[in-house]
């Protein structure tokens, strides 16, 4: 068509320049980015095949089915049954604490906010709560359930509270992952194109019918992406643990009902069973503690997989 005149030459270059035409300081600032990028993956990688090369070597089919036991020798104390149990324990309940309420706000921030004022305040309280040290929360834990109004979910002894058990645990693990939560089904549900809400109003569909039957199952993706990341948060977390669990080696129930008895009473996840069994703790036989912690690596690298699975996912879906 003779009305259509071509691009110019420039035009159909590419626009990425080459780095061989950058000042100086811009080169020495990519070579630094790298070096640093690079030295990050190696102490990573030799982390991770530390461990693995470490706790292999160690760990054997009993330690799945024994609990811990008091002992001098290896061979008197036992596997790590308590600890592994323990930790899938505490990380359910602190995820039926978190995900909800983390679905929650972050489907209200991001598809209502209103009102503004209140919405402003939320996204600070969640940055708050990202950033702030585990230690906190357990102090803070501490101090909460050792009120008597709060006997009923923590271990008592002839009328003293003492502020730990599975609940206690949970109720502070859950504002861990709780931001997570929160980031990633805000992230999901702004991917999603704004045509897509508009079709189903077009249709006669509510907000909130919108939002539960086209937007949520959209950011499907996303949502499982931040459950994931919350449970290696939590599964990782130690001072909480031993602050408000009570680190004992067995579960150590409280009251008769079986349910409830679990829920006030007192145990371990494998953080501490690592802590205690490493050169500086009590029980120093870090036999025990490599062959848990490559347990423990291994569960959070199955989790990262997860997550790497669904984010690939979502990215194929958009």
């Amino acid at each position: 068509m003779s009305g259509v005149t071509a691009p110019p030459p420039a035009a159909r270059r590419s626009a990425r320049e080459s780095s061989a035409s950058w000042r100086l300081t811009d080169r020495l600032g990519l070579a630094l980015a790298w070096v640093l990028g690079v030295l990050f993956l190696v102490v990573t990688a030799a982390i991770v095949l530390y461990m693995m090369v470490q706790g292999l070597r160690y760990v054997r089919p009993e330690l799945f089915v024994t609990s811990p036991a008091a002992g001098f020798s290896e061979s008197e104390t036992g596997g790590f049954l308590d600890p592994l149990l323990g930790t899938v324990i505490v990380a359910a309940m602190a995820m039926a604490i978190a995900f909800p309420v983390g679905l929650g706000v972050g489907v209200w921030l991001s598809e209502y906010g209103r009102p503004s004022a209140l919405a402003r305040v939320t996204e600070s309280t969640v940055e708050m709560l990202a950033g702030t040290p585990s230690i906190v929360f357990a102090l803070f834990g501490t101090l909460l359930f050792e009120q008597g109004a709060l006997a009923l979910f923590s271990r008592t002894n002839d009328g003293v509270v003492y502020g730990r058990s599975f609940f206690a645990a949970a109720a502070m693990l859950s504002f861990v992952a709780l931001p997570l939560v929160v980031a990633n089904v805000r992230e999901g549900l702004q991917a999603i194109p704004g045509h897509v809400r508009e079709a189903s109003y077009a249709v006669g569909k509510t907000k909130l019918t919108t939002t539960r039957r086209v937007l949520l199952p959209a950011a499907r993706p996303s949502v499982v992406t931040g459950a994931m990341l919350g449970v290696g948060r939590i599964i990782g977390d130690t001072a909480i643990i031993v602050l408000l669990l009570g680190a004992t080696l067995r579960f150590n129930g409280a009251g008769e009902v079986p349910l409830l008895e679990t829920l006030r009473g007192t145990g371990s996840t494998l953080t501490s069973y690592v802590y205690a069994n490493a050169p500086t703790g009590e029980a120093n036989q870090p036999t025990k503690a490599y062959a848990a912690g490559f347990v423990l690596l291994s569960m959070v690298l199955l989790l990262n997989v997860a997550v790497d699975f669904a984010v690939r996912r979502g990215r194929r879906w958009r």
